[in-house]
């Protein structure tokens, strides 16, 4: 695989757009490493993608059969040790109570024993969004970054993750002071981003609910909104200088953004790669991408899940801790065929 500098990413992807060539594209977390390729190119040898249906992967057998796959059996978890996470917090919080960042998303790695390759992993798994680097890394994303339609870009910022299992789950996250200043934080962050690249920027929709259903049978509810602005008609000979200045994402930084990267990198103690980057396919008219996340990296020493989420100055570090760990989770689908 090429990876390509911003600059000549962007170029690409405009002449792509303007010859209406369908592409995918990968782009890391400090948007350094950039994958473009057209898809016609793209076999199942050097990686496997699922968009919202649009795939080049083919049906699979695996050693993996229900009901085994619907259980945890095939993934034991070593959560990240509570004191380094809690610095890691520490730091986060001293920049917030001097008023350098209002919210920062802090991500850990967590290391993992799999049973099963990540080739089986990306098949079994259930996502809007799934790619695999085959020996490098799957992702199964529920969130999109930005899709663009019939003239409009809409971002879908996803901030806020609860139990169904709590009572009056809906109400009790809905209601939660802390999520809903991270989230109001965020979608306020993807309303100026967008403003640099279309005009009329509204919120149509703002908190509304996803399920998600996890390998351990819990279902959980994840808070969204829908953010819209609207695209000069030449839009696909621009479509790689609209994209790329709008990362990294909003959701998965923080606000003022480019302090808070900086924050980010001060506070984890790992470097993110692909994971909370951006992936995506342009089919010739239309754009849809997601955001990395749901992420399993192979190293030379086993497995990471790496997982995050946003901290505010009402944010508790033992709740972010737990919460880092309930992401932990693969969306996996009954039986050994797809």
């Amino acid at each position: 695989m090429r990876f390509h500098a911003a600059s000549e990413a962007a170029s690409l992807m405009n002449r792509y757009g303007k010859e209406k060539r369908p592409f995918l594209f990968i782009v890391d977390y400090e948007v350094g490493r950039i994958y473009v390729e057209r898809l016609e190119r793209i076999g199942p040898d050097v990686l496997l993608y699922d968009f919202n249906g649009v795939s080049n992967a083919e049906s699979w057998e695996t050693g993996c059969e229900s009901p085994s796959c619907a259980s945890s059996d095939w993934m034991d978890v070593h959560p990240v040790d509570k004191e380094a996470y809690r610095r890691s917090f520490e730091i986060v919080r001293r920049h917030i109570l001097a008023g350098d960042t209002y919210l920062a998303n802090l991500t850990h790695a967590t290391s993992i024993d799999l049973r099963l390759s990540l080739v089986d992993l990306f098949h079994l798994a259930e996502a809007r969004y799934r790619l695999c680097i085959p020996r490098q890394f799957v992702v199964f994303s529920p969130e999109t970054f930005v899709r663009i339609r019939d003239g409009f870009i809409c971002s879908y910022p996803m901030k806020g993750t609860i139990s169904a299992s709590v009572p009056n789950a809906r109400e009790v996250i809905l209601s939660d002071e802390k999520e809903s200043a991270e989230h109001a934080t965020i979608v306020d962050l993807i309303r100026n981003d967008l403003s640099q690249v279309s005009a009329h920027v509204t919120v149509p929709r703002f908190r509304y609910m996803d399920e998600i259903h996890t390998h351990t049978g819990e279902t959980l509810l994840q808070v969204s909104s829908e953010v819209r602005g609207e695209l000069a008609g030449d839009w696909q000979q621009r479509v790689g200088d609209i994209l790329l200045p709008l990362l990294p994402a909003g959701s998965i930084t923080g606000a003022p953004k480019p302090k808070t990267v900086r924050i980010i990198r001060e506070a984890e103690n790992y470097r993110r790669g692909f994971y909370t980057g951006v992936m995506g396919l342009f089919d010739g008219e239309s754009l849809d991408s997601a955001v990395m996340i749901r992420f399993i990296e192979q190293t030379d020493t086993g497995f990471l899940f790496k997982s995050g989420g946003g901290i505010t100055s009402k944010s508790e570090w033992q709740k972010e801790y737990e919460e880092i760990n309930q992401k932990i989770y693969i969306p996996l689908r009954r039986g050994g065929k797809r």
